[in-house]
């Protein structure tokens, strides 16, 4: 279900491995071309797929007698694309999402919309994260990534099925601490690439992505994850990656509010949708309502949300009232 970069890539993995997949895209013309000259052209140039893979743009032709569904559709399309789909998903399908977001009304996780919309309990649904670039993958680079779900078997069910030779996958119980690692580090990646953009070096950036890395993790432990799954590929691997690549849409959308433009002009000349810019507003809400302290995401939703000038905000971050680095251990040890 999506036929973008990371969709395509996934349906590709899947055929490279001997699976019939059938793949939902949004634009009609997309789907056209992958059937035809077996490309996508439009999100993932230069990568020829293999024979395997059908497009098509109808939702419940793509359903109906899946064996499994993989979701890549984007956090404010996801519900809109699947409420018309209740009764096309076969009984005891299992499901996976590989988007990483939120729903930017509700906050849900992409496998809770998911979960309601295709009317089938939690406990079948699974989630994909890690440092997973789509054209990297898609060209057969080595790359590792972590599968959650609330059941073993349906973690392992979902490593099995998309495990290759260059696409190394390990399981994880933690399905909340999996899918707020992939969604809030792009919020990072945005503060990440503002500094890029204001000309700031290589401790900024190391600065930017660990203290990020704490508070993602604070807000992660609050809504019920595990705070080691944030060490993880999902957390710190995936973190790393979208902060520091070139292709990050989030990290570029960064660099380019850092040179001055505003979010507004960034969003009218970008196909892609910047999912960290939707998060950022969910973070903002979650964090006032659970009284959680996530100084940097607040910096970047003044900026794209209150036009805060970017460099001001890099001086409040550092204005901030003076502190230990591990509160908790600090009020353990020097009582």
């Amino acid at each position: 279900m999506g036929g973008g970069a990371w969709g395509t890539t996934l349906a590709k993995v899947l055929a490279d491995q001997g699976h019939q997949v059938v793949l939902w895209c949004y634009e009609e013309q997309v789907a056209a071309e992958i059937n035809e000259k077996q490309r996508n052209s439009t999100f993932l140039r230069g990568i020829d797929l293999p024979w395997g893979i059908f497009a098509t743009n109808q939702v419940s032709a793509a359903l109906r007698g899946a064996r499994a569904v993989v979701s890549t559709i984007i956090s404010g399309r996801i519900r809109e694309v699947l409420c018309s789909s209740k009764g096309d998903l076969p009984s005891g399908c299992l499901c996976l999402t590989a988007s990483k977001g939120l729903e930017p009304q509700s906050h849900l996780r992409m496998s809770q919309v998911m979960a309601e919309e295709l009317q089938i309990p939690l406990a079948h649904m699974a989630a994909l994260s890690g440092p997973n670039h789509a054209e990297e993958i898609a060209r057969g680079s080595i790359a590792l990534g972590v599968v959650a779900a609330e059941q073993e078997q349906v973690a392992v069910f979902f490593q099995e099925l998309l495990m290759a030779p260059f696409f190394r996958l390990y399981t994880s119980p933690d399905l909340i601490g999996v899918e707020l690692g992939g969604a809030l580090k792009n919020v990072i990646a945005i503060a990440a690439g503002i500094s890029d953009g204001l000309g700031y070096g290589d401790n900024t950036k190391a600065a930017l992505i660990t203290r990020g890395l704490t508070e993602i993790s604070r807000l992660g432990v609050a809504l019920g994850a595990e705070a080691s799954t944030f060490a993880g590929l999902s957390g710190l691997g995936d973190l790393m990656v979208t902060c520091t690549s070139k292709l990050s849409r989030n990290r570029g959308a960064g660099e380019q509010l850092g040179r001055g433009k505003t979010f507004a002009q960034i969003e009218a000349s970008s196909a892609a949708v910047i999912e960290g810019a939707r998060t950022a507003m969910a973070v903002k809400e979650l964090s006032r309502k659970l009284s959680i302290e996530m100084p940097i995401s607040d910096s970047v939703y003044d900026i794209i949300y209150e036009d805060h000038p970017v460099r001001e905000a890099m001086y409040r971050l550092m204005q901030r009232m003076a502190k230990p680095e591990d509160e908790v251990l600090a009020r353990s040890r020097w009582r």
